[in-house]
């Protein structure tokens, strides 16, 4: 093969190469373009809230959407505040909390729209204290230190058990504390009341025999509810629709299957089976569109907390509503 021949070759291969580099490179492109572009449901949850937990380890939801090419990621929160804290700031589109905690967070300015709710379940949240404390009414905590998380549904819950017995939020000392901090507070006997959810609430009184002072039978309806980001909602409503239907469907599980449940639990939420199994009773796992009933008593909620000033301003809670 001749010099001349020779270069022709080599500028050949050259140039095959770097065509081949550039659809490479463009594939690659168009293949990250894709998948940037692939619609996702990022949802928040709680260890506690059992339906979304179910829901994420049995994989029906991933499943449906899977149909539709859209991907489903989930974060995991210690409570409902911090859960809508990454909903204002975009971190995620749709999470499960109480009742307190939206009040609080349309308060902040966060941008969503309720969506859905369980129906009421007053007796899965209450207000515990030392099987030997001293105190045996709601009215024997003038002065004492009680331990919630701040803009929880057990935040509510205290504020209306005080009212219930004549006493103002003013009469006893609030311990702002993640369920996991205060409960070591309560075991230490750092605070003398401590109020809670379940399943936390059902491990304390078999692990510590702690006792339920006042659950909220008769005080509060302890809504739980689902909120998606509005322009999540507004731009994804089959997704919330499909979405939604799945949950219903854990939840119809769950009633018929509390044993199983319980048992399928128990690993991820790091407690025995029948400790879980209490708590899975004292909720009612049916969930309804939100209505003008419910509405109107998270517009209670909400005046209540601003009157209290622990809301910066009054809300109008039908503002977080698609219209």
């Amino acid at each position: 093969m001749s010099a001349q021949q020779q270069r022709f070759t080599r500028r050949r291969t050259l140039g095959l190469l770097s065509a081949l580099t550039f659809a490479a490179a463009t594939l690659g492109a168009s293949h990250l373009a894709a998948a940037q572009s692939k619609p996702v449901l990022r949802i928040g949850y709680q260890k506690a809230a059992s339906t979304l937990v179910l829901l994420k380890a049995h994989g029906s939801l991933e499943k449906r959407l899977q149909a539709q090419g859209v991907e489903v990621k989930w974060a995991e929160f210690a409570a409902g505040p911090q859960l809508l804290e990454a909903l204002n700031v975009g971190s995620v589109d749709f999470g499960y909390v109480g009742e307190a905690p939206p009040v609080f967070a349309q308060a902040a300015g966060a941008d969503f729209v309720y969506t859905a709710y369980e129906i009421p379940t007053p007796n899965a949240e209450g207000l515990l204290v030392q099987k030997d404390s001293p105190i045996k009414t709601v009215a024997g905590l003038k002065g004492k230190k009680i331990a919630f998380n701040k803009g929880s549904d057990v935040h509510w819950l205290v504020v209306a058990l005080l009212k219930k017995a004549g006493l103002g939020y003013s009469d006893i000392q609030p311990v702002y504390l993640a369920p996991a901090d205060a409960r070591a507070a309560f075991e230490k006997g750092a605070v003398d009341a401590w109020a809670i959810w379940d399943p936390f609430q059902a491990a304390a009184e078999k692990q510590i025999g702690a006792r339920r002072l006042a659950t909220g039978v008769g005080a509060v309806s302890h809504h739980q509810f689902f909120l998606s980001a509005r322009p999540f909602a507004e731009k994804n409503p089959e997704i919330i629709k499909i979405l939604l239907e799945e949950v219903t469907k854990e939840g119809q599980w769950i009633r018929a299957n509390i044993k199983e449940a319980a048992a399928q639990l128990a690993p991820i939420q790091g407690l025995d089976a029948d400790v879980i199994e209490v708590g899975l009773k004292r909720y009612e796992h049916i969930f309804k569109p939100v209505d003008a009933k419910v509405l109107e008593e998270q517009q209670r909620i909400a005046d209540a907390f601003f009157d209290l000033k622990l809301i910066p301003k009054k809300l109008n809670v039908k503002d977080a509503v698609l219209k």
